[in-house]
């Protein structure tokens, strides 16, 4: 579900040398171990690697039958999905330049287990990568809602997922998860 920012000709052509990448789910401000994880999996496996960060803010219309996306925004604030892609990018950036590995940022638009499931299957990936959800009772409110990224990914698709979690773990004899 890649947005309208590339020709169809060209997403193809970079699709076809993006075959069996490792596909890595980013967002601004997510912590660096998500993508080192991404990363190191990517070199063992010797693919590319897709940081994907799916802008929540819009919505597909319609698919052309070459794959082409066209999206419609939800709100009128266009700049909100195009900062959040752009800080994905110089994240991705300073953490992987300089490693020798081969990646690409894609921007994806809709629902982000949709989103990243499709380009999976566009790509053929080896491996879906994404973190856990923050702690706090907002994050907990907001999954209630639209549910785990991380378990719609696991069920409803065949490749594997490795969920790397964004924290420190909780200890076991600490009664609560969230303690904000």
């Amino acid at each position: 579900m890649t947005d309208n920012t590339s020709t169809p000709s060209d997403e193809a052509a970079q699709n076809a040398t993006l075959q069996k990448a490792v596909i890595v789910g980013m967002q601004p401000g997510q912590p660096k171990r998500v993508i080192e994880e991404a990363a190191r999996f990517a070199r063992l496996l010797r693919v590319p690697l897709v940081v994907a960060h799916v802008d929540v803010t819009r919505f597909v219309t319609y698919e052309d039958p070459d794959g082409y996306v066209h999206s419609a925004p939800i709100d009128i604030n266009f700049d909100a999905g195009t900062a959040e892609f752009e800080a994905v990018q110089a994240e991705a950036a300073a953490a992987l330049d300089g490693t020798g590995l081969t990646w690409t940022a894609r921007q994806l638009v809709g629902d982000p287990a949709l989103a990243i499931k499709q380009l999976a299957n566009k790509l053929d990936a080896q491996l879906i990568v994404v973190g856990t959800r923050k702690r706090g009772i907002g994050e907990s409110i907001r999954e209630f809602f639209t549910g785990s990224v991380a378990a719609r990914l696991a069920h409803r698709q065949h490749r594997s997922v490795l969920v790397v979690p964004l924290q420190e773990p909780v200890p076991d004899e600490q009664p609560e998860i969230w303690t904000e």
